[in-house]
């Protein structure tokens, strides 16, 4: 029982993160994975294999802070994905490294890396994380009904907003204003009265009508 409240909040704590950046901003995805290696010890061989994984991301997170050659991190992603395919460290570097993909304009291998995530990441919060990048990704490429298809994936109540959003600027690309203003507006009614991403909402609504 006390393994799994530490795995909630570890989850709850991976929440949190995303919840404040919930773009593309590499740095802050770093500090994240700093923060998220706590090395909580637990007991068990799940444990173990946890605190394996997190040592590999920590790696990872030093090697993408000195700028090392791309081809050494994305092995130690591979191993990740190979020998740890259920952690949250994994899904932690496959999210990062697809963050980094999509600043280069390499939109195919970020792709790629979010649908492995989808494929092997059960957790919810995981999952919608990784839909939601999905969906920017895939409107970088123009495949737009992909993109609405990929956020119309089941996702917390918290991230509802954020894939509402996202929604509407595939719709707007597509000149479909209608489409866009009415998840702009299902976006805004979720969000609570404080949010800090209300005001831009009501701009991209406003810009339509």
């Amino acid at each position: 029982m006390a393994a799994h409240l530490e795995e909630q909040q570890e989850l709850d704590n991976f929440k949190y993160f995303w919840k404040r950046t919930g773009r593309w901003i590499f740095a802050l995805l770093i500090v994240a994975a700093l923060g998220y290696l706590g090395y909580t010890i637990y007991q068990g061989q799940k444990a173990s294999k946890d605190q394996e994984a997190a040592a590999v991301l920590a790696q990872m997170v030093e090697k993408a802070q000195q700028k090392t050659d791309p081809k050494s991190i994305n092995a130690d992603l591979a191993e990740l994905q190979k020998n740890y395919p259920d952690s949250i460290s994994t899904a932690q570097a496959t999210l990062m490294v697809a963050a980094t993909e999509f600043d280069a304009g390499r939109y195919d291998v970020a792709e790629g890396h979010l649908n492995w995530v989808l494929k092997n990441q059960n957790a919810p919060l995981v999952q919608a994380l990784a839909a939601q990048r999905l969906g920017v990704v895939l409107l970088q490429q123009k495949k737009y009904d992909a993109a609405i298809n990929a956020l119309n994936t089941q996702v917390e109540a918290d991230f509802e907003p954020l894939m509402l959003e996202t929604k509407g600027d595939v719709y707007v690309a597509q000149n479909k204003t209608k489409e866009a203003v009415q998840s702009y507006e299902a976006a805004l009614s979720k969000l609570p009265q404080t949010a800090v991403g209300r005001e831009l909402l009501q701009m991209k609504i406003d810009s339509l009508k």
